[in-house]
């Protein structure tokens, strides 16, 4: 399970990093918002845990962008701000847990092990992804994007549903082979290019927003 801590608070953060770490989770730190974005982009997170008041970005805004870009991930809001209106505001954000500090330890990381088990229960039997206009109804099988209905082969599902679980990360030819088509990814074809290119007609045509990008020499990037 790798964790993503958002603290402007070096001593803080480095108390929280140590701890998870010491429970056997991956724990990577950000200061700020922009950072911390960065990084969500990057790596594939199972929790994020945000203080409110942070450089860039404050961390209710990134709770809101997180919870669009990543849906199934939960966010464990962590600060000082600890009034009735402050813990509205932030599950209003889309945080899934709110813990004033000071803490302790223990509390924490019961709460981090409670929204880790739902989280995965949740990504489990999850029937449905969004992101922006677009939708998948995984149970139907189905795809929407600013209300009207997309038709895709069965691949081409696959193909959507594949990115949609990965916004804003770089997925290189071999990742998507593997992921879904289940081979090694064989240099030889142009497959994984034809079938992108196939679902770029489908989603992203007609719309000015558009959905699938390819990163030159790396592979293809969804979202924004």
């Amino acid at each position: 399970m790798k964790i993503l801590i958002v603290e402007d608070e070096p001593k803080v953060a480095s108390f929280i990093k140590k701890g998870l770490e010491e429970s056997h989770f991956e724990a990577d730190l950000a200061y700020d918002g922009i950072s911390a974005e960065k990084l969500a982009r990057q790596y594939k997170y199972n929790l994020f845990i945000l203080d409110i008041i942070i450089p860039g970005t404050n961390g209710l805004e990134l709770c809101k962008k997180f919870k669009s870009l990543y849906p199934g991930i939960p966010v464990l809001m962590l600060t000082a701000l600890g009034t009735t209106d402050d813990k509205l505001a932030g599950f209003d954000a889309g945080a899934n847990d709110y813990l004033v500090k000071p803490f302790e330890f223990r509390e924490l990381l019961a709460r981090v092990k409670v929204l880790l088990k739902t989280s995965d229960h949740s990504n489990n039997t999850l029937k449905r992804l969004a992101y922006g206009d677009l939708e998948l109804d995984l149970d139907k099988k189905a795809a929407r994007r600013g209300g009207s209905v997309i038709n895709l082969t069965a691949k081409e599902f696959s193909l959507l549903e594949y990115f949609m679980r990965n916004p804003g990360r770089v997925l290189s030819r071999n990742d998507i082979a593997e992921k879904v088509w289940d081979v090694s990814f064989d240099f030889s074809t142009n497959v994984v290019d034809v079938y992108v290119n196939f679902l770029r007609k489908k989603i992203d045509k007609g719309f000015d927003k558009k959905l699938i990008r390819t990163k030159v020499g790396f592979g293809y990037i969804f979202g924004d």
